[in-house]
């Protein structure tokens, strides 16, 4: 490979919660393992947006910022490239980070006491901007079948035609699920809400991330019939590990509702744009770093590989779930025989496994776990073995 996937960037003490977090329980520089819980990457930074960014600030007046066209145009051409679809340039509004986006989202298309609805176990910050804007949380549980998750249309139709039923925020690819919906599931999806009014926010953060064999549609893709009461989404920041650059893209169709957007943001601030880095690394990433990201894929597959193997030999208790897109496995360890809290503990303390437990994606990821996979394959092996070696006391007695 061209590039570094090799070397970790040990994080402790630079305000990285998730390495960090490995301190309490008695890990340091000294020990050479790493967290697989946050979805940011373990992998070097990349060469062309380094050397890009150290170009543009030796040059640059780093005063107040704005999105400009070439950063919008930049946009639209990766969407293209990589999905088939262009969105318009004029759609594009910025937040600092997808998180911020779908808060402003509840706030400015629902009101409290609404009901906004999620198909679930989903990412946990979903549940937190419902709740901490005072929403209803309606809950439309997935189906498993095996080791894959599907949609119960029935329950999901059943959700939306109640009246109180004003947003469904989508999560596609799903997080931690790792769905890619289908148009023909997309389009049910839209028909449905665009029959019962709700509003659909589709985060898209994921959607450069495919698995061989899988392709993502862009929800705005099925056209202004179904897109007139939705946004989008996305971001560099899962794609090319820049999410503490805090830099995303929402996607409106709509001019009415990209207003009403954008008047939610200004009750936050004045001037609701992200930093001039941000905008810069977007677009260097976008321009210049599309082989780096061919590359990763590839690292991704091979970890999740070494994995399922691995599991199949000695851990064939745990399921795997279908692996479709993210860098983020999805994994029933209740095989296992062993509750959630006690699984957290071993893999934490005696394993030296930080992964993220799946109860807090909702109640149904209930002795699950969440394994980033975005690092380099040695790491993958070594907490294997440690694995092996902790759990072999507890499965052979």
């Amino acid at each position: 490979m061209k590039y570094d996937f090799e070397t970790v960037m040990k994080r402790y003490g630079c305000g990285s919660f998730k390495w960090d977090e490995m301190r309490q329980y008695g890990y340091s520089e000294i020990d050479d393992i790493i967290p697989f819980s946050v979805a940011d990457m373990e992998f070097a930074p990349i060469p062309e947006v380094v050397q890009g960014l150290q170009d543009f600030i030796s040059c640059a007046v780093l005063g107040y910022s704005s999105t400009t066209n070439e950063f919008k145009l930049t946009t639209c051409d990766w969407v293209e490239r990589r999905h088939g679809y262009r969105p318009k340039e004029d759609w594009i509004l910025t937040t600092a980070g997808v998180v911020t986006a779908f808060f402003n989202a509840i706030n400015a298309f629902t009101n409290e006491g609404d009901g906004v609805m999620l198909l679930t176990p989903v990412y946990y910050p979903m549940y937190i901007g419902i709740e901490n804007n005072k929403r209803k949380l309606v809950d439309c549980p997935l189906v498993r079948k095996g080791t894959r998750y599907e949609i119960d249309f029935d329950l999901f139709e059943e959700k939306a035609k109640d009246p109180n039923t004003k947003m469904f925020i989508l999560c596609n690819p799903h997080n931690p699920c790792s769905r890619v919906w289908t148009k023909e599931e997309l389009l049910k999806m839209a028909k449905i809400c665009k029959e019962n009014d709700v509003f659909v926010v589709s985060d898209e953060i994921h959607f450069d991330l495919m698995q061989k064999g899988f392709e993502h549609t862009m929800f705005l893709s099925l056209g202004e019939e179904y897109t007139k009461n939705a946004m989008s989404i996305i971001a560099p920041s899962k794609t090319f590990n820049l999410a503490g650059l805090q830099t995303s893209m929402v996607l409106i169709p709509d001019e009415e509702n990209r207003n009403t957007f954008y008047k939610e943001q200004c009750t936050v601030t004045s001037h609701p744009v992200c930093n001039i880095l941000g905008y810069e690394a977007c677009m260097i990433a976008y321009k210049n770093a599309e082989p780096w990201l061919d590359e990763v894929l590839e690292v991704i597959a091979e970890n999740k590989r070494v994995i399922e193997a691995f599991f199949a030999e000695h851990f064939p208790q745990i399921q795997i779930m279908d692996f479709e897109a993210t860098y983020l496995l999805w994994m029933d360890w209740s095989g296992l025989g062993i509750d959630a809290k006690e699984l957290e503990r071993i893999n934490r303390e005696e394993a030296g496994l930080f992964f993220d437990e799946g109860y807090i994606f909702g109640e149904a990821g209930e002795c699950f776990e969440r394994w980033n996979l975005a690092c380099p394959t040695w790491c993958i092996e070594d907490a294997l073995d440690r694995m092996k070696e902790v759990y072999d006391k507890y499965l052979n007695k």
